[in-house]
């Protein structure tokens, strides 16, 4: 503790270069810190020694203890289990290499897929890590997570849609406070679509909180003209996949969404089925392939299909996708005969939880059971 208090009066005095010098040196002397915390809590768990304290597990003798919140205390358990079966990573953490942030991203993806296949891929992995923050470095260990075991990380997805909510409180001295989770698919379309379009003038004083919120609230007031069966421009959301992805081949990886999160194979697949597609095949053809866009209902064929199914269970057909039975990409035709308006609850149900779609004799449809991966339609 003298030390500390002796390297803090050295910073307090340092400045310019110095000072940026004795910042950097901070958080690596706080991960090598970490990692020694980690070793400890290890051999600390395996003891047990937490019960003589009265704690009923390690997570809440952490937060009473050290003063750690619930997420951070169950982040530094997973962390100091996990490292027991990643040598190259511990010794990389202990050693300065790794900063604790990358850390807890291999943690949490041997947490996710096994640590025998992080294990595997561990060297390259800790490669990339090296020349990336921690941000990039996350959407690396997704796409790995769905490259080993896409129906774990599919799972994962399912379980970060159930988390979803939003609460808006009662006004309190003019003020309603918004609070809600989103998965990473309907987080980006809503930041796309408040943040997609923000003019500023030279007058504009507010700041991109306001003009985000003030965007929201635009988006929300109903407009003259709008679309009641669905037709017409949808929302945009970029989501980059390769081919593979889209035709649902064993191994391929997820969808990057514009943001950088990756989302499960199905999700696209699910999203592509009402989308515009722009295929980039090479270099050469990138001019002439980006803005040509194809298999999207066009918005004549929506409005037949909005009279035709009149939407999906309770919801009208502007809160509906147009889905294909059998998905374009396994040559399934945009036409009506091949497409059904499902609301956004079915339409998962169809792809990222495995249900089926059975016609009845009436030429309707109606979902089934969850049925095996390999049949399902798309």
């Amino acid at each position: 503790m003298a030390a500390i208090d002796d390297y803090a009066a050295a910073v307090r005095t340092a400045a310019g270069s110095s000072l940026g010098e004795g910042l950097i040196h901070t958080r690596e002397a706080r991960d090598r810190l970490e990692a020694v915390f980690a070793e400890g809590l290890r051999r600390f768990d395996q003891s047990g020694e937490y019960a003589a304290d009265g704690a009923i597990d390690l997570v809440a003798w952490l937060r009473s203890r050290c003063k750690l919140s619930g997420n951070a205390a169950a982040e530094r358990v997973g962390i100091a289990r996990q490292l027991e079966h990643l040598p190259q990573t511990e010794k990389a953490f202990a050693s300065g290499q790794l900063a604790y942030q990358h850390v807890a991203v291999m943690a949490r993806t041997a947490e996710h897929v096994g640590a025998a296949a992080v294990h595997k891929a561990e060297g390259s992995l800790l490669r990339l890590a090296e020349t990336m923050d921690p941000g990039q470095f996350t959407g690396v260990a997704k796409t790995f997570e769905h490259r080993v075991d896409a129906q774990v990380a599919l799972a994962e997805a399912n379980r970060a849609h159930q988390r979803r909510y939003l609460t808006i409180s009662e006004p309190l001295d003019g003020i309603v406070r918004l609070d809600g989770l989103l998965d990473a698919e309907a987080g980006a379309i809503v930041r796309n679509a408040v943040s997609g379009y923000l003019p500023t003038g030279k007058d504009d004083e507010r700041t991109p909180g306001q003009r985000r919120a003030d965007r929201l609230v635009e988006l929300c007031q109903p407009r003259a003209g709008g679309s009641a069966d669905g037709a017409g421009p949808r929302p945009h959301l970029i989501i980059r996949a390769s081919v593979d992805t889209l035709i649902g081949a064993t191994g391929s990886p997820g969808g990057e969404l514009d943001g950088g999160a990756i989302i499960p194979a199905e999700t696209v697949r699910r999203i592509a089925c009402d989308a515009a597609i722009s295929r980039i095949i090479g270099k050469g053809e990138l001019d002439a392939e980006i803005t040509r866009a194809s298999r999207s209902t066009p918005p004549s064929t929506r409005r037949a299909l909005a009279v035709r199914d009149r939407g999906c269970c309770t919801r009208p057909p502007q809160w509906t996708d147009s889905h294909h039975v059998k998905h374009w990409i396994d040559q399934g035709p945009t036409t009506m005969t091949n497409l059904i308006l499902l609301c956004r609850p079915h339409h998962r149900k169809v792809h990222e939880e495995g249900w089926g779609l059975q016609r009845l004799s009436t030429g309707r449809w109606a979902l089934t059971r969850p049925v095996a991966a390999q049949s399902r339609s798309a």
